[in-house]
């Protein structure tokens, strides 16, 4: 077995696009994605898992139909399953994701372009 830790930084490195998360990790069946976002994302909710946020580097508001949520670098959120909600953010912010393996990013909203492929690694 290979002991070596994960860095942030370099991983985010090896790539650019926007809201296509990469996968860094996985612990049982849960994996720990990294995504670069700017812009407005689509409405969605994921109806089967709960999703979380955390902010390493930015600021990003996750709306919500009834109000939101900013999180700073540092920072995490807990959307409960079956929440709609819709990310944005006017800057580059890079995130990580915490999810169920499978969990496709735009649930099962129509997200066109924003549905990016599942399960890629770097």
């Amino acid at each position: 077995m290979k002991y070596q830790a994960i860095n942030f930084k370099d991983k985010l490195s090896k790539f650019q696009e926007h809201w296509s998360p990469r996968v860094i990790a996985e612990m049982n069946d849960y994996q720990f994605k990294l995504a670069k976002l700017k812009g407005e994302f689509v409405w969605h909710d994921h109806k089967d898992t709960d999703e979380t946020f955390m902010v390493i580097e930015g600021e990003l508001d996750i709306l919500f139909r009834d109000g939101k949520v900013t999180l700073k670098a540092g920072e995490m959120y807990v959307i409960p399953k079956g929440v709609e909600h819709k990310p944005v953010t006017a800057e580059e912010c890079k995130v990580m994701l915490i999810e169920p393996r499978g969990v496709v990013n735009t649930g099962e909203a129509d997200g066109g372009e924003f549905t990016a492929e599942n399960d890629v690694w770097i």
